[in-house]
C-alpha cells in the first residue's frame, strides 16, 4: 500500500511539474524562433535577448509595480478589515464574510467587465481620462483584498481574544498592544495573504485585459504575442519568475519553521 501511495504521489507531481520543467529546459535551448520545440544545444542567448527587449521589460516592470502596490495596499486594508470583521457578532460576521467571499467565486470576466464600466464612468466624469496604470492598480487591489481577509481570519480565530485586553491591563496603550500582541500572532496569515496577493496580481490576465487601457502587463503582452508567434524569450522570463517565486516561498517557509521551532523550545523550557 505504501509503495502504491509513493508511485501515485510521484505520478501526480510529475503531471503537475512536467510542463514547468520542460519550459525551464527549453529556456536554455540554442534554437531559432521557428524551431522552439527542437533541442539544438545549451545556450543563454534567450536570457541575453530578454535583457535587450525593451517592450517586454517594460511590461514586466508594469506587472511588478502593480503587483507590489496591490499586494501591500490589499494586505493593509485586508488586515484591518479582518480585525474589524472578527470583532462583529456571529450573524453580522457571517453576512460580511459571505459578501467578502463573493468576488472569489464570481467569474473573472464578470468582475473585469464591471470594473471596466465603473472606471470608464468615472473617467468620463473627470474629462475622458484614459484607463491605465491607476485603474489597473485599483482593479488588482479589489480582487486581491478578499484573499488577504481569508488568510488573516483563521489566525484571528486561533488567537486568544483576551490577550489584547490583558496587554492593556498591564499598561500598554491600544496601539502598542496591537503591535506588540495582536500583530505578531496574526503575522503568518498576513505574510501568506501578501504572497498570495502578489502571485495573483502577477498572474492575472482577464481583469487586467479589461481595465488596462493603454498600459500593458506581462500576461497581456504574452497574449498579444500569441497572435504571431511566442518568442523563447518568454521561456527565459517565465523561468526567472518561477525561480523568484520559489525562492520567496522557501524563505517564508524556513522562517515560519524557525519561528515554530523557537516557540516549541520556549514551551519546553517553560
Amino acid at each position: 500500500m505504501k509503495t502504491i501511495s509513493r508511485i501515485y504521489s510521484a505520478v501526480l507531481f510529475l503531471f503537475l511539474y512536467a510542463p514547468i520543467f520542460v519550459l525551464i529546459v527549453f529556456s536554455f535551448n540554442n534554437s531559432t524562433t521557428m524551431s522552439r520545440s527542437v533541442w539544438s544545444g545549451f545556450s543563454f542567448k534567450w536570457y541575453a535577448q530578454l535583457m535587450q527587449d525593451g517592450m517586454l521589460l517594460n511590461a514586466l516592470r508594469n506587472t511588478l509595480v502593480i503587483a507590489v502596490i496591490a499586494a501591500v495596499v490589499s494586505t493593509v486594508l485586508g488586515t484591518a478589515a479582518a480585525i474589524g470583521i472578527n470583532g462583529m457578532n456571529k450573524w453580522m460576521k457571517r453576512m460580511v464574510m459571505n459578501v467578502t467571499n463573493l468576488p472569489m467565486v464570481n467569474p473573472e470576466i464578470v468582475t473585469g467587465v464591471s470594473l471596466m464600466l465603473l472606471f470608464v464612468f468615472f473617467a468620463k466624469g473627470m474629462g475622458n481620462v484614459s484607463l491605465g496604470m491607476f485603474s489597473l492598480i485599483l482593479a488588482h487591489i479589489t480582487f486581491c483584498l478578499p484573499y488577504v481577509i481569508l488568510s488573516v481570519m483563521p489566525k484571528l480565530r486561533q488567537m486568544d481574544s483576551h490577550l489584547y485586553e490583558a496587554a492593556q491591563d498591564l499598561g500598554c496603550s491600544p496601539v502598542l498592544a496591537f503591535f506588540k500582541v495582536v500583530l505578531p500572532e496574526i503575522m503568518p496569515g498576513i505574510v501568506t495573504g501578501m504572497i498570495m496577493a502578489f502571485t495573483l496580481s502577477i498572474d492575472d490576465f482577464v481583469i487586467s485585459y479589461f481595465t488596462s487601457g493603454t498600459t500593458q502587463t506581462l500576461p497581456i503582452f504574452i497574449y498579444s504575442m500569441t497572435r504571431k508567434r511566442i518568442s523563447p524569450e518568454i521561456n527565459a522570463l517565465s523561468t526567472l519568475l518561477f525561480g523568484t517565486i520559489m525562492a520567496l516561498l522557501i524563505i517564508v517557509n524556513l522562517r515560519q519553521s524557525k519561528d515554530k521551532k523557537a516557540e516549541e523550545n520556549l514551551i519546553e523550557e517553560a
